[in-house]
């Protein structure tokens, strides 16, 4: 039996850390009238949302995924990324099955091995690690060839360093012995998750037709992309040739190709493209017969070999909203769409009982300082809508415009977006208060607090390692004091403490309620 007179909603900020610091901290430098008055009238706390709190190595920056697995989950996750790294450190990633099968297949038909994936060190996407691992392994198994083909990040590292990984990759291959670089594009053409299948083609076009800008030095190319004013995630394909202007290589019959991204989202698209049966999003006459890994579960439908299955998550809050039967209704626009419903629900595609949900569309822009305001209007009018009709218990919303406006490294337009976020968390509180309901308002990670990189002076567009505000807005907790020392993995167990719900005994969280 659900303790309340009115809807319970969680508010996720995304991206919206807390920082002391003032420069380059668009919450701090934003006009917030409704937030300034939450804060000061309801409790309030910090909780982590990185490293070890949330199941990432130590010291390493949270992200969406991640934080909506353990919000969803009541618990610390242990993530893909921790999951590789303790495999290569037993040695068991060495013979991964679906490694070995892709390696020895390519080997047997006189095919070459491409690893593909972002070339980073922000442990969002990709590792570096994971990509020096496999050509170890290649090498270890006797492959003839193998090429890298990079896709640049600038988002989760500085948007100008893509140099410095590039040069790590070079320096790593001579030191192995093995490996070319075959292919460079920023991930804003290969990691498209938004359905611009424009952008996909352009990487698909380089990886199977080498079509795009020729080079015959990938750090080169790099800096004339700098001095054209296009940093990282923007910069076009490019296919690296020999010196007799020849590519390097293209995916071709026969080949093998590793996917080495661990995260799903932002790996789709182009898997697709290469891989998955009955694809028609764009032409693809000449598509090469290949041997295709995705390194986790990219998507259930697609039916290709994957090096670490998906961990099962049991009694995660929506499990048990199903089984009590508490109406639960998710809301985003595209761009966090997955988190508030795949993600949270433990990485899993199932909808539950009792659970409605309600994409969004994001607005289409090249990037999202263009229109700042998103579709977060949009997504209140939903959620006012749906308070009014007085038929959900509990709400799951995210507003994606402090993170994904903030990847842009744009203070000005940032500010903005958290100013738009604060006038749609007025019109939602206030619509609660009516209905006589509860709000949680919280976030994922942090990111739009830092927008300026303190070392350097250059534009900031990474997440942080900065905690995340919790505030509780209930007129009858006015005064209750919050834990100072929680987590992610403890909302899930305050949004049942708040139902009067007994949490089950796999969430590890606690209330983050002082009663």
């Amino acid at each position: 039996m659900l303790k309340q007179k009115g809807p319970l909603a969680l508010i996720i900020l995304d991206g919206f850390g807390y920082s002391a610091a003032r420069e380059g901290n668009a919450v701090a430098l934003a006009s917030m009238p409704f937030y300034d008055e939450i804060r000061e009238k309801y409790p309030h706390t910090l909780i982590e949302a990185s490293g070890t709190c949330v199941g990432l190595p130590n010291g390493v920056m949270g992200n969406s995924e991640v934080g909506h697995l353990n919000m969803g989950s009541g618990r610390v996750i242990m993530t893909d990324v921790r999951r590789i790294e303790y495999s290569i450190e037993t040695g068991e990633f060495f013979s991964n099955p679906a490694f070995v099968a892709a390696m020895d297949n390519a080997r047997a038909r006189g095919g070459a091995l491409h690893l593909m994936g972002l070339l980073s060190d922000g442990l969002v996407h990709s590792s570096q690690e994971h990509l020096y691992a496999l050509l170890r392994m290649a090498k270890a198994r006797g492959l003839e060839h193998a090429y890298v083909h990079c896709f640049l990040d600038g988002r989760d590292t500085p948007p100008s360093s893509a140099e410095r990984y590039v040069k790590a990759l070079q320096e790593k291959i001579a030191e192995t012995g093995f490996g070319e670089i075959a292919s460079l594009c920023g991930r804003y053409y290969a990691m498209d998750r938004d359905k611009r299948w424009e952008r996909t083609k352009r990487a698909y076009d380089l990886l199977v037709h080498a079509e795009g800008e020729r080079a015959a030095d990938p750090l080169a190319a790099i800096r004339r992309s700098y001095e054209r004013g296009t940093t990282d995630e923007f910069i076009e394909p490019v296919a690296i040739t020999r010196t007799d202007g020849v590519p390097v290589a293209t995916i071709k019959d026969g080949d093998s190709c590793i996917f080495y991204n661990f995260r799903a989202d932002r790996a789709r698209q182009i898997t697709r493209a290469l891989a998955v049966a009955g694809f028609d999003e764009f032409l693809t006459p000449e598509r090469p017969f290949i041997d295709y890994v995705c390194f986790t579960l990219y998507d259930g439908t697609f039916g290709l070999p994957i090096a670490f299955a998906q961990l099962q998550h049991k009694n995660i809050l929506a499990e048990v909203f199903a089984s009590l039967g508490v109406r639960n209704y998710r809301l985003s626009e595209t761009e966090k769409y997955a988190h508030v419903t795949y993600f949270f629900n433990g990485g899993t595609e199932l909808e539950f009982p009792h659970e409605r949900r309600l994409l969004v569309p994001s607005p289409k822009v090249a990037t999202y300082d263009l229109m700042p305001e998103m579709a977060a209007f949009k997504v209140t009018d939903k959620i006012l809508r749906a308070i009014e009709e007085r038929e959900t218990d509990v709400f799951i919303v995210n507003f994606a415009n402090p993170d994904m406006v903030g990847h842009t490294g744009n203070l000005g337009k940032t500010i903005e977006a958290v100013q738009y976020v604060d006038t749609c968390l007025g019109w939602i509180t206030k619509a609660l208060k009516t209905a006589r309901g509860r709000c949680l308002v919280t976030s994922d990670h942090g990111n739009c607090e830092q927008m300026v990189d303190p070392r350097t002076g250059q534009p900031h567009t990474a997440h942080t390692t900065n905690p995340v505000p919790f505030h509780l807005i209930d007129e009858d907790s006015i005064g209750l004091p919050l834990r100072d020392d929680g987590a992610l993995e403890d909302v899930a167990p305050t949004i049942l403490g708040l139902l009067g719900l007994d949490k089950p005994a796999d969430m590890t969280g606690r209330d983050l309620r002082l009663l």
